[in-house]
């Protein structure tokens, strides 16, 4: 009899502590294993995301509902926006291999706390273009600091994680801020409300820089390596071909997988399928989701990867979701439809998950020391091209043969996944420096000595 007592509290025992072992998995997965530093820096990026979220989704409708702008006007204003930060992003690069990069992303947000700011004060065009070249002067050197100083404050093996890490907290804080701003919106639709947005947005831009000046480290910036003969600053970073494939494939990525997905996708479906706003509205919300909650422990599986491999994969699911654009458009079901686009999302958050924590760390192991920061602004610029890119020729081919944006956007993702398998060992990889036995020449003995071989 007591046997069987013991045995019942215990089985009662296991079923309690499942739960708990459950969530332990859970929460094991989202360890980074990072330094305080870099999480506290990532917490600001969140806070600075979420006021960017705040006015995002509704610049035009400011601009042109409140201020009177035409909508061609708030359009270029946006573009001035993305414009100016493009144009000062290589600058930057030079910047943060000469300076450290602590004051350098202190001194951006500074600047796009005042230009986004000076968003809600606004009654003229050319104060608005002013106040879109200042923010996006800040916004480009800021955004390309953050990432240098993101990977001083890690080691190589940290690249990734920290990479994701920063990936989640932007996303996490789009969503969101425009969450929140969607509901203010929606209750009081007037002036004073958008300028409401405008102000916050440009608070939290000042709240990372203070969080950047008290809880992060200033380490220094590397020492300039002396001239060569493939010269020096963006003279030596061109003549790195390796890095210039891969910036090129970088756009070709982001303009198949993301800005495809987030920019064309709502068209082709009001006009194609039956699925209507509110759906469209859920499918992203999917996509974004599915980023904030699998970019961390996706790290994990990538990891375990070759780069290149990775990398193909990646190619393929940006090319399988594509192509899957297609199937919604064979049903008149809105269920169906959504739920297809649903999968859709997933798949293309998939292949971003592991696009960034992959091309990031190979970007930062073939830059020297001395050039991350031109290196990096290269990488940051090649993301803005291919957001901007995908848009204008995916709005060129939706004009002219609908199907055309899906199929020939999976055709482009699936060459390029093979040109990058084809890179094979040229691409630096963790796993392979792994693999690889010492040579035979750099074997010692226990006195530091060279162990002779066999067949010497």
């Amino acid at each position: 009899m007591n046997v069987r007592v013991s045995r019942t509290r215990g089985k009662a025992a296991n079923r309690r502590r499942q739960p708990g072992r459950t969530l332990a998995r859970v929460f094991a997965g989202w360890r980074t294993g990072l330094s305080g530093p870099v999480i506290v820096l990532q917490a600001g990026t969140a806070v600075n995301y979420f006021g960017t979220g705040l006015v995002l989704p509704f610049e035009i409708i400011y601009l042109h509902q409140a201020r009177g702008f035409s909508t061609a006007t708030a359009g270029l204003v946006l573009a001035a926006v993305m414009g100016t930060a493009a144009v000062v992003t290589p600058p930057s690069g030079a910047l943060l291999d000469r300076f450290r990069a602590k004051p350098i992303l202190i001194t951006g947000n500074l600047a796009s706390a005042l230009g986004y700011a000076g968003f809600a004060f606004v009654d003229h065009p050319w104060q608005a273009f002013v106040c879109a070249a200042v923010g996006g002067a800040g916004f480009g050197v800021a955004n390309t600091a953050n990432q240098v100083l993101s990977l001083t404050l890690v080691s190589a093996e940290q690249r990734a994680s920290s990479i994701a890490l920063r990936r989640v907290a932007g996303n996490f804080g789009l969503g969101s801020g425009a969450t929140v701003a969607g509901f203010i919106v929606a209750s009081a639709n007037d002036l004073r409300a958008f300028q409401a947005l405008y102000l916050f947005d440009g608070v939290t831009f000042a709240v990372f820089a203070l969080v950047v000046l008290v809880g992060i480290p200033n380490p220094r910036a590397a020492h300039a390596a002396p001239a060569s003969d493939r010269g020096t600053g963006f003279r030596a970073v061109a003549h790195d071909r390796l890095f210039l494939i891969l910036i090129a494939a970088n756009i070709v990525l982001v303009m198949t997988g993301g800005a495809l997905f987030s920019n064309i996708l709502a068209p082709f479906a009001k006009a194609h399928t039956p699925v209507g706003p509110g759906e469209l509205g859920i499918v992203f919300f999917i996509n974004t989701f599915f980023i904030v909650v699998a970019q961390i422990p996706a790290t994990r599986v990538v990891q375990r990867m070759r780069r290149t491999h990775a990398l193909a994969a990646t190619s393929a699911l940006f090319a399988i979701g594509l192509l899957a654009v297609l199937l919604a458009t064979l049903t008149s079901s809105t269920l169906t439809a959504t739920t297809v686009l649903a999968g859709v999302a997933i798949v293309i958050a998939i292949g971003e998950c592991a696009q960034f924590i992959v091309l990031g760390p190979i970007v930062a192991d073939l830059a020297p020391p001395h050039l991350l920061g031109r290196y990096m602004s290269l990488y940051g610029l090649a993301f803005t091209a291919g957001v901007a890119l995908g848009p204008a020729v995916g709005g060129a081919l939706l004009a002219t043969s609908a199907d055309a944006v899906w199929w020939g956007g999976a055709l482009a993702a699936a060459l390029t996944g093979a040109g990058l398998l084809r890179l094979g060992n040229r691409i630096p990889d963790p796993l392979l420096q792994a693999q690889r036995p010492p040579p035979a020449s750099h074997q010692r003995g226990r006195y530091g000595l060279r162990l002779a071989q066999p067949d010497e």
